[in-house]
């Protein structure tokens, strides 16, 4: 068993699944590997996520040490930016190769 923030997983890729699995939070690290994203730019790259998805979504990733947010209140409007932590940037290798066997399935895969 591996523990991680007090979760328990019965192997490392639950692990991992656990903390990036899903629908939308691989596509928001892949997002956020090249660049700091505001809020609304994170959601006109992905259209079809609601508001709440989203939030809940990037609210998991920053609970779990993956992204940071920073909030800049000194002037309204408020502006939130989200970025990649230590521990996220060393996802980007496994970003990179959930998007590159995506492109291959879709370029290239024959049966």
């Amino acid at each position: 068993m591996h523990t991680f923030k007090g979760t328990e997983y019965p192997c490392c890729t639950s692990l991992t699944m656990g903390l990036i699995g899903g629908k939308w939070k691989t596509v928001i690290l892949f997002y956020l590997k090249e660049k700091t994203l505001r809020y609304n730019e994170l959601r006109k790259k992905m259209p079809t996520v609601t508001e709440r998805t989203l939030s809940l979504q990037l609210k998991k990733l920053e609970e779990d040490g993956i992204i940071k947010r920073k909030v800049y209140v000194s002037k309204p409007p408020l502006k939130v930016e989200y970025s990649l932590t230590s521990l996220g940037k060393t996802l980007i290798p496994v970003v990179d190769a959930i998007a590159n066997w995506g492109v291959f399935v879709v370029n290239d895969y024959k049966e």
